[in-house]
């Protein structure tokens, strides 16, 4: 046991003090809601908080642990969920106007099975506007910022998921992942985030960005409550069309397992890329180093094309997002913020052989992705090119960091595993010279999920990223 305090123990040990009777669910997600009140104006994590529910949630979990129910590890766990998941009788609002004043009539999916494992829900978590990235404006809950220095940004788009775990706000978060929307705040927030396989989990009742690249991933800190978390949301669900039937294994098995043997590809245009800020190499490639020593091998690969993936991701999600926005942008346009809006009526705009040949790019960048894969048991490269930039500079307008040829570069890093389909996850792997975290992105084969957590894992055990936390 650490002794770090209760909001930033890990799931494991929350869940042993739970189950020990040491500590009840009731006390630990009311320790939660006040550090929610305490902080939340301040760093804008939450657009809605769900007390009375996931108190009444955290009592239903403490009669049954002691009637002899226990269902496992998210038992009486609280945890906090992007605002694009559905919530029966709460509003979600995908973090815009437009959405105000929308309360769905069920639950999504996810919702349900987070319940089924026993989780108190603490609320709805904070976004770029219908997670498109980029947004200027957060109308529900005020800007996020990044809990290690609240002029720097918490990233895009699911920033309240980074904002909440990292500052100890929920136990875990859920967030969504279109082209890097969990990866990237994970990184700039110093916590683990995973975006599943494409299919590994379902996005009934989750408001879509692009329908071929959502998924939905989560976001802790440490890659094993990430393993937990994904063990409770993960499978077929015959009420989405794209969820994908391969089995689901219990993503824990594979967190002890040594990584010797194991082969690492690193893409050389990842690394030698002219934006990537020198300490962000440096912390990559230190944290491969430490892999090898763990007996792992390294080796340089070429992806040639997979470097213009970010304006082949922005040809493909935006126009998707542009159909499904298509009446709300003619009758509601005003409703958006200024750069969403602009981000979706220039997709509009987009004639069809630009996006034909956007997706016979996208094929090509799967295939050499896929056959990199054939070669290497993983890949790895930086989650982004800097550390987290201010507040100021990040904006969808000219010459901020959500805009031209700043968003291309850093979309080159995560858009690949989208495109692709593949699952990747991002772990803390040190801090920059300012105090700001690093992260190292790990991408895999499809559905192996596993050889992520493996990998993550053996790194985790290493090294103590994982146990450092802002003062708040």
């Amino acid at each position: 046991m650490t002794s770090a305090p209760l909001h930033y123990l890990s799931i494991t040990e929350t869940a042993s003090l739970i189950r020990s009777g040491e500590a009840s669910p009731v006390e630990v997600t009311q320790a939660y809601l006040d550090r929610i009140h305490s902080l939340n104006g301040d760093i804008g994590a939450y657009i809605s908080v769900m007390g009375e529910q996931a108190l009444a949630q955290a009592r239903q979990a403490e009669a049954d642990i002691q009637a002899g129910g226990y269902k496992g590890a998210l038992h009486g766990i609280p945890v906090a969920i992007k605002d694009i998941i559905y919530t029966k009788g709460t509003p979600t609002t995908g973090g815009s106007k437009v959405l105000a004043d929308f309360i769905p009539d069920e639950d999504s999916t996810i919702v349900r099975r987070l319940d089924a494992a026993g989780a108190a829900l603490l609320g709805k978590l904070n976004l770029s506007e219908f997670a498109i990235g980029g947004t200027i404006d957060h109308p529900f809950g005020g800007t996020p910022r990044n809990p290690w220095n609240t002029q720097h940004t918490a990233g895009g788009s699911s920033s309240g998921s980074g904002v909440a775990a990292a500052g100890g706000l929920c136990a875990a978060a859920l967030g969504s992942d279109t082209g890097g929307s969990v990866r990237g705040p994970a990184a700039f927030c110093g916590i683990v985030g995973l975006r599943p396989t494409y299919g590994r989990v379902t996005r009934h009742g989750v408001l879509p960005m692009c329908w071929s690249m959502d998924t939905v991933g989560p976001m802790t800190r440490s890659v094993a409550d990430c393993a937990l978390m994904l063990n409770a949301i993960a499978g077929h669900d015959p009420r989405d069309p794209t969820s994908g039937r391969a089995p689901v294994p219990d993503y824990t098995s594979s967190l002890s397992d040594s990584v010797r043997g194991l082969r690492i590809g690193l893409p050389t245009e990842m690394f030698e890329f002219d934006g990537l800020n020198a300490e962000v190499r440096q912390s990559v490639m230190r944290a491969v180093g430490v892999l090898e020593e763990q007996g792992a091998t390294a080796d340089e690969i070429s992806l040639p094309t997979s470097e213009h993936s970010g304006a082949v991701f922005i040809a493909t999600a935006d126009v998707d997002a542009a159909a499904y926005h298509h009446d709300w942008l003619r009758t509601r346009g005003d409703d958006y913020d200024w750069s969403t809006r602009a981000r979706l009526e220039s997709a509009a705009l987009t004639p069809g052989w630009a996006y034909l040949k956007a997706q016979r790019a996208r094929t090509l960048i799967a295939n050499e992705l896929q056959a990199a894969l054939e070669r290497f048991d993983a890949l790895i490269l930086p989650s982004g090119p800097v550390a987290a930039p201010t507040i100021a500079a990040s904006t969808g307008r000219p010459g901020g960091y959500y805009q031209g040829k700043l968003d291309m570069g850093r979309r080159r890093y995560t858009s690949p595993a989208a495109l692709a389909g593949l699952p990747a996850i991002s772990v803390p792997c040190g801090f920059s010279d300012d105090g700001l975290p690093i992260g190292m992105q790990i991408i895999g084969r499809r559905f192996a999920e596993p050889t992520l957590f493996q990998v993550a894992r053996a790194y985790e055990r290493a090294t103590d990223w994982h146990e450092r936390h802002p003062a708040m």
